[in-house]
């Protein structure tokens, strides 16, 4: 059975290597508005973006770029000096949407293999086999696809690889060609700028042009207020079926603008899935249950397995910011020594803090006067501390967010670890 490539967002260079510490096999990423997202390809100079390349290639790891705008004519000029100073860089692939950009990258980059964006909506083996002739070497298949339209057009095409979305945000219109932010907003989705008019709380009203009425409707509650806020997607539960189709190269994750933690949790949470499917241990409980530490607006699977008429249960009405039931509030540093605190940590608390670490870590429990690390019985391994202690051997009664002091831990754990702390019940949907 072929290896499936595990595919991340990498929104900068921390959530570059983060990605990579949690099990991902390759991240995606750009600079500049061409990019598609316009705040990270912000987060990302070439000279960091060459630094992640460098570092994922030191690891054996790859990195994609994604230069899958839609330019406007006055841009192609800017575009062609884009693509140019890209290849530069070495990246292993560019993500690209349109027929033009295609050849252009094929003129200006030649030998960099062109993995189709899931913006040019492929959805059949005629359309797929049009961009294959053009030298596509890889189609990330629109969100809506469903696995029998993955195999079939594998079938057709064997030796095109083919891409998949199997988490995070969903588009409430049809992978990423909704204009309502452009028309309300004059922000354009499919230009990077999408203002997600779709997770705002709309009322509604009914009107009769004939003789002028027009009154409000009174909703239930929790009916219809967010009426375009689409769930997130979740297919960690069909990761088994996607890897025993035998139709899909690589696995991909939605979300370069999220948080370090969510680039952690969904790497490790997906890793362990294709490990597990791998060696017939398939526990799909098991990574529902970590990817629910994640803030989300509510789980979906969207249509990879199920028609779209098959499904009622894709939008959620209730509320649209992300909500979660962890919380961050520690990063291990390179020296494995401190910690950062990213959230709230006192001495001698009762509440526990759990230890995230990288895939595959080793941790060995302590016991002294900083306080401990032990195992429990749950297979998972606690951090208590009895001091704070920063760098400079000062000792504080408490520590927040904020504070850029390194705080002492009581043994050394990996090199971006997360120290986290359950803050509500949050049950999966």
């Amino acid at each position: 059975m072929k290896k499936i490539e595990l595919l991340s967002p990498a929104g900068n260079l921390e959530k570059l290597k983060i990605a990579f510490a949690y099990g991902a096999d390759a991240v995606y990423g750009g600079v500049s508005h061409f990019s598609l997202r316009i705040r990270s390809g912000k987060e990302f100079t070439m000279e960091t973006f060459k630094e992640g390349i460098d570092y994922a290639h030191s690891l054996g790891k790859k990195v994609y770029v994604t230069i899958n705008g839609f330019p406007f004519n006055s841009q192609i000029e800017l575009l062609k000096k884009h693509i140019a100073n890209i290849a530069t860089l070495e990246p292993d692939a560019l993500i690209v949407a349109t027929p033009g950009v295609v050849a252009l990258c094929h003129e200006l980059a030649p030998g960099i293999p062109i993995h189709l964006s899931t913006q040019a909506n492929v959805m059949n083996y005629l359309d797929a086999k049009v961009y294959y002739d053009m030298g596509v070497r890889r189609i990330i298949a629109a969100r809506e696809i469903s696995l029998k339209d993955v195999q079939m057009i594998k079938k057709e095409l064997p030796d095109l690889e083919i891409e998949i979305f199997v988490h995070g945000s969903m588009c409430f219109a049809y992978s990423g060609r909704c204009l309502v932010s452009a028309v309300q907003m004059g922000r354009v989705p499919n230009r990077g700028s999408c203002a997600n008019d779709c997770r705002f709380e709309y009322t509604l009203y009914a009107g009769n042009d004939d003789h002028g009425t027009l009154f409000r409707l009174e909703e239930e509650e929790g009916v219809g207020t967010y009426i375009f806020n689409a769930k997130d997607m979740n297919l960690a539960s069909h990761v088994d079926e996607i890897v025993k189709s035998g139709a899909v190269d690589s696995i991909k994750i939605e979300g370069r603008t999220k948080s370090p933690y969510y680039a952690a949790v969904t790497a490790y949470a997906y890793s362990m899935a294709l490990r597990d499917s791998k060696n017939d241990m398939f526990e799909a409980q098991k990574y529902q249950d970590e990817l629910n530490t994640t803030k989300n607006r509510g789980f979906t699977d969207a249509y990879l397995i199920h028609k779209p008429f098959d499904k009622n249960d894709t939008q959620n009405y209730d509320y649209a910011l992300s909500a979660g039931s962890y919380e961050v509030t520690g990063f291990v540093l390179e020296n494995e020594e401190y910690f950062l605190c990213k959230y709230k940590v006192y001495p001698n608390d009762k509440i526990d803090i759990e230890i995230f670490a990288p895939l595959d870590s080793t941790i060995e429990e302590c016991d002294n006067e900083y306080g401990s690390i032990v195992k429990k019985e749950d297979g998972k391994y606690y951090i208590r501390f009895k001091k704070i202690i920063t760098e400079s051997e000062k000792e504080l009664e408490s520590v927040h967010s904020g504070n850029v002091n390194p705080i002492r831990l009581p043994g050394k754990l990996p090199y971006m670890t997360m120290l986290r702390i359950k803050t509500e019940v949050k049950e999966a949907i």
